[in-house]
């Protein structure tokens, strides 16, 4: 596998796949994106009325979807447990040539070394408000730890991983969802939603970030008995 560096429209870094022809974020904007879709319409939805959140990732990637929850953690004095996943890691070297930590406040760059720099499978504390966790591994063949409030899925296009964007990935991150939790991902593809609703979520379509006409946010509905 091969990855390029490119640069987004909102001179923000992404990187290209070239064996599944697949940037890791949007093109129009990496961090445009990741603040729409996952921070704005995902993280500030979920801590109404909460102190504390817990998030579950499909896809680490870059970790810029992890070091922004970092930031807005600290900043609104939420109590977060993260979780994240990632079947292929990249390459510390890599990692180090990314320019998310020009665009972030100065007092916030450890936190994106430590987010890479942490031991695989091993929960660490990263602030006193902000426990993290990457797990190596594949979703299909894991079984998650606790239940969440907020699920980000990040996914590789379901074009290009149609087998994590299926009815039994879907319920399986439901049944580990807790009532009224949130699940935010940057597709609005008609199968994903049907999946997504056959695995029991309600799904609300919204205004999708720069060059993407929507975005899904769908969620676990508290059951009344």
């Amino acid at each position: 596998m091969s990855l390029q560096i490119l640069i987004t429209s909102d001179n923000s870094h992404t990187l290209y796949n070239d064996i599944l022809n697949e940037t890791y974020h949007s093109v129009n904007g990496a961090m445009d994106e990741s603040m729409h879709v996952y921070i704005n319409n995902g993280f500030n939805e979920s801590i109404k009325n909460r102190s504390s959140v817990s998030v579950f990732e499909m896809g680490f990637g870059t970790g810029l979807n992890a070091v922004l929850t970092f930031i807005e953690a600290e900043k609104n004095n939420i109590h977060c447990t993260y979780h994240t996943i990632e079947t292929f890691p990249l390459d510390t070297g890599l990692i180090s040539q990314l320019n998310y930590k020009s665009t972030i406040e100065n007092k916030f760059h450890f936190a994106f070394d430590m987010l890479h720099d942490s031991k695989w499978n091993e929960e660490m504390q990263i602030s006193e408000n902000f426990r993290f966790m990457k797990i190596h591994g594949s979703f299909e063949n894991y079984d998650p730890l606790s239940t969440y409030d907020l699920a980000y899925f990040d996914a590789f296009a379901p074009d290009k991983q149609p087998e994590l964007w299926t009815e039994e990935i879907f319920r399986k991150l439901f049944n580990h969802m807790n009532d009224d939790g949130i699940l935010v991902t940057y597709s609005a593809k008609g199968e994903v939603r049907r999946n997504l609703q056959r695995a029991g979520f309600t799904v609300e379509r919204l205004e999708g970030p720069k060059g993407k006409r929507e975005m899904m946010r769908c969620r676990k509905q508290q059951q009344i008995i």
